[in-house]
C-alpha cells in the first residue's frame, strides 16, 4: 500500500473543509495515493478541566467529531470515497504528527485561516506541524 495523504480538518471550522478536502483528494490522486482525514477533539477528560463536565461527556464528543468528519467528507468528496477517518483526542499539533508518522504519510494537509492586521503568523497548532513534521506539510490558506 502506498503513503497516504494525511488531512486535518479543524470542525471548529467546518466551512473551510470543503476546500481543503477537494484539495488533498486532487493532490492524492496525481500519485494514485489514498487518502486519510483526520479530526482532533480536545482532552478534557484528564484535566482539571474534566471535573467540570458529566461523566461520558468527552466520547460524546469524539462521537460527534466522528459524525460530524463524515459528513464532511461525504459533502465534499461523496459517501464512496474510500477515505480513511482518523479521530483523535488530545493536543492538535501532537495528534497529526503522530498520526502521520503512524500512517508512515507522504504528506500533510491542513488549513490556515488569512491572516488579520498585526497577525501574519501561521495558528500554533499549523505552525508547530510545519516546524516538526517528518514529511511536507501543505497549508492552504482560506478560499484557495
Amino acid at each position: 500500500m502506498s503513503q497516504p495523504v494525511l488531512v486535518a480538518i479543524d470542525l471548529a471550522h467546518p466551512e473551510h473543509s470543503d476546500a481543503i478536502l477537494k484539495r488533498a483528494a486532487a493532490i492524492a490522486a496525481l500519485d494514485d495515493a489514498p487518502l486519510a482525514v483526520m479530526s482532533v477533539v480536545p482532552d478534557f477528560g484528564m484535566s482539571i478541566v474534566g471535573s467540570y463536565f458529566k461523566e461520558g461527556s468527552h466520547e460524546e464528543a469524539v462521537e460527534s467529531a466522528r459524525q460530524t468528519l463524515h459528513g464532511l467528507v461525504d459533502a465534499a468528496l461523496g459517501p464512496a470515497s474510500g477515505v480513511q477517518h482518523v479521530i483523535c483526542h488530545g493536543t492538535a499539533y501532537e495528534q497529526i504528527l503522530a498520526t502521520a508518522d503512524k500512517l508512515q504519510a507522504r504528506l500533510i494537509v491542513m488549513g490556515a485561516h488569512r491572516p488579520e492586521f498585526g497577525d501574519f503568523l501561521l495558528g500554533p497548532n499549523t505552525a508547530r506541524v510545519v516546524r516538526h513534521a517528518k514529511t511536507s506539510v501543505l497549508v492552504l490558506r482560506d478560499g484557495l
